[in-house]
């Protein structure tokens, strides 16, 4: 912070140079003030964020920018950062704070939660949600094939064929009421909007192939088969945040940008 390049003296009109006490000329001493004098910067640029959301989906409301820059941040209907317009939004959402120079987001228990977009294959657990266009979905595990035997007069009940299958995935709908729902032909189901296991042909936000779900060695692992518009799954409690994660709270679409500076 510089003090006062210059300062005409009042006394004979002489420009006296930053950081002289009198004018060269007359003599004349330059006033405490003026010597001493600083410049200030507007209070916003100085409060400087570590990070910031930029909304990239929010019907009407894209290119806002959150800024980071208290220790914590509740995100909701209510709260330091509101989004009173999204019925899909608990009052009190998520949190986004720092942990030991990492941002880091957190379900405040919210009823929709909170989706990170996948960077590479995640683990997932039986019970847990993910997003894929504009379909929610739960993983659930399947309980083994047990008795198919006839009635007790002897006649079999007759259906559809049934295969193995150790996990399906199901469609969620609002409400929560579940949808249309495939069982795995094998140790793997692929999502997508034709062609698939599970197929949305109207779901313009999906990819033709959009992700796979795969179990191997007791654990299902959750891909993203480089689809346009990503595949989100839903977070337990928290997660750390890198700069350029995208998130999903209700139906706003938020990126993450961190301060490098």
């Amino acid at each position: 912070m510089d003090a006062a390049r210059h300062y005409v003296c009042r006394s004979c009109s002489t420009s006296v140079p930053a950081g002289h006490k009198f004018c060269g000329r007359c003599g004349t001493p330059v006033p405490v003030p003026v010597r001493d004098v600083k410049t200030n910067y507007f209070g916003e640029m100085q409060n400087t964020a570590k990070a910031k959301l930029i909304l990239i989906r929010g019907e009407g409301m894209e290119g806002t920018s959150f800024y980071l820059k208290a220790e914590q941040h509740i995100v909701g209907r209510e709260g330091q950062l509101m989004i009173p317009d999204d019925p899909f939004i608990s009052p009190r959402h998520a949190n986004f704070f720092y942990r030991d120079g990492h941002l880091v987001v957190k379900d405040e228990g919210s009823l929709n939660g909170v989706y990170i977009r996948l960077r590479a294959s995640v683990p997932i657990e039986p019970g847990q949600a993910f997003l894929a266009g504009e379909q929610v979905f739960r993983l659930e595990a399947v309980a083994p094939i047990t008795d198919d035997g006839p009635a007790p007069d002897g006649t079999a009940f007759y259906a559809s064929p049934r295969k193995p299958s150790q996990f399906r995935v199901c469609q969620i709908f609002r409400g929560g009421a579940t949808g249309l729902c495939v069982q795995a032909d094998g140790n793997s189901l692929t999502v997508g909007r034709d062609g698939t296991a599970l197929s949305f042909p109207e779901d313009l936000y999906m990819s033709g192939e959009h992700c796979r779900i795969d179990l191997a060695d007791g654990g299902y692992t959750l891909t993203d088969l480089e689809s346009r518009n990503g595949t989100y799954v839903r977070i337990d409690d928290e997660r750390v945040l890198q700069d350029g994660d995208f998130i999903f709270l209700g139906r706003k679409l938020l990126r993450v940008e961190m301060n490098t500076n």
